[in-house]
Formats: C-alpha cells, sequence, structure tokens
C-alpha cells in the first residue's frame, strides 16, 4: 500500500482531524481526514454519556495527534462528504491510530451502515 506523508493542523472530533498534505514540490492543500473503519461518539450525542465519551475521544486524538506531528496515510478512500478521506493514520512509530482508540475503548470498529448507538 501507498503511503502519503502528511502534517497534522487541528482535530476536529474523535475520529476526524485537519492535515497538510503536498500535492507537488511547492504546492500543499489542508483536507480533512477521517480515521477509516473507526467510530466514535458525537459531540452533538444523543445523551450527555455520548457527548462526554466524545469529549475523551477529541482529547485523546488532540494527544496523539498535536499540531505539526508528522503522520502517514494509508488505504486513503472518498469519504461521503466532499473534502474529506478516509485513511489509516499511522503515527512515526508505526502504531495505527484509530487501533488506540479502540484498543483504548474510546472509538469502536466500523464497517460502514448504519452506526450503533452510544446511549444504550
Amino acid at each position: 500500500a501507498h503511503a502519503v506523508p502528511a502534517v497534522v493542523d487541528y482535530v476536529v472530533d474523535g475520529d476526524t482531524f485537519a492535515a497538510r498534505v503536498s500535492v507537488a514540490d511547492d504546492v500543499q492543500i489542508t483536507v480533512r481526514v477521517r480515521l477509516i473503519n473507526v467510530d466514535t461518539p458525537e459531540l452533538k450525542g444523543k445523551c450527555q454519556d455520548e457527548v462526554n465519551m466524545a469529549r475523551r475521544a477529541r482529547g485523546r486524538l488532540e494527544k496523539l495527534l498535536p499540531r505539526g506531528t508528522r503522520i502517514e496515510l494509508e488505504n486513503i478512500k472518498d469519504d461521503k462528504y466532499l473534502g474529506r478521506f478516509d485513511a489509516n493514520v499511522i503515527l512515526s512509530d508505526g502504531r495505527d491510530v484509530g487501533e488506540i482508540l479502540i484498543k483504548e475503548r474510546l472509538a469502536r470498529p466500523y464497517n460502514g451502515g448504519k452506526r450503533r448507538g452510544w446511549c444504550d
């Protein structure tokens, strides 16, 4: 798989952030990236527990991906939202950010389709 280097700009929520990607020697673009195969709670959740979990997930993503962090994007796919891409995000030590969030129970695996709620 081809990896694309990128630099983190800012975190949006628990599974989405913005990154700067070079498209030519002197041209960079900023794109939103959603962690592929991962679902985190929504900041505008259906219950207070979901909102609290979403804040924890976003906080952890901010610690894993502070502004200026160099990462690699793998398995890049178009997202349902224009201007956003889905990708595996790999840290410089080789760890997959989505797998970290799942292991820490801040996210769960997601393979498309209807997502389960967080307010059970």
